[in-house]
């Protein structure tokens, strides 16, 4: 299993840094969260000045492979609102561009929430979260970069809160699936998440069953024993803070040498 982290953790430092950083941990990865500083449209105006090139040359001379969070926050695949869907397809696009530029493994994105506690108007935004992000996944298939939707946790307003429903928008998009186990701890039966097709890489945090918490790994209670750890290719340590990802890197560390034991 190759370890890498989110950029989360070390938001607002400049890309390099946090590179340099993830060389000096010895981390096989990192998913740039495309969020304020970090906006695909912005680094890619600022291409040469953010020297967003070097940073591609950096992350391949250290073997880190890049993935990269599509911007979530105030965008929604499956809003009633088309405007707003038609941004985030946009935004999306530029998440793309901005992986085909840093030879990324992969993006990641959310397939959208509902505000309304009505079971139509929650059908009727799948389908255009279907729309949308089929889309963008026609441009990637194009450019031939992999677009990966995430699990989300249990909660009536997230779509693909469950096994069920994420696997069918997937499906139905013709994306690859990114497993967030927090978000499957949340579920009545977690490991049905794992029957998944064409998983791209894992986010890893934990919480108490209940919440999406993004708790240090092994504060709360999702499972991280050698069995569910030898599933995952690549897990990307998802937290705020990055005293708490190298905890957890440990963790993972001796949760993967449990097999000798």
């Amino acid at each position: 299993m190759k370890i890498g982290f989110s950029s989360l953790a070390l938001f607002m430092k400049p890309l390099d840094k946090i590179f340099q950083i993830a060389k000096k941990d010895g981390f096989a990865g990192i998913e740039i969260l495309c969020e304020g500083p970090y906006w695909p449209r912005y680094l890619i105006n600022n291409r040469k000045k953010l020297k967003i090139d070097e940073i591609a040359d950096l992350a391949k001379s250290c073997n880190i492979e890049i993935f990269l969070h599509a911007p979530t926050i105030d965008l929604n695949p499956a809003s009633m609102n088309k405007g707003i869907r038609d941004e985030t397809e946009k935004q999306t696009i530029e998440t793309l561009n901005l992986a085909d530029i840093l030879n990324a493994e992969a993006i990641t994105t959310h397939p959208g929430m509902v505000h309304r506690r009505e079971r139509r108007i929650r059908d009727l935004a799948i389908e255009y979260s279907i729309e949308t992000l089929k889309n963008c996944q026609d441009y990637a298939d194009d450019i031939g970069i992999t677009l990966s939707i995430e699990n989300m946790p249990k909660k009536f307003s997230y779509l693909a809160n469950c096994p069920v429903e994420h696997k069918m928008i997937v499906e139905n998009v013709g994306s690859s699936a990114t497993i967030d186990w927090g978000h499957a701890n949340t579920y009545k039966n977690p490991l049905d998440i794992l029957k998944t097709h064409n998983i791209a890489y894992f986010h890893l945090n934990d919480n108490n069953g209940l919440k999406d918490q993004h708790l240090l790994l092994g504060e709360g209670t999702s499972n991280f024993n050698y069995e569910i750890l030898k599933c995952i290719d690549m897990g990307i340590i998802e937290l705020n803070s990055y005293e708490d990802v190298l905890k957890s890197k440990k963790f993972l560390i001796t949760q993967l040498g449990s097999e000798n034991k």
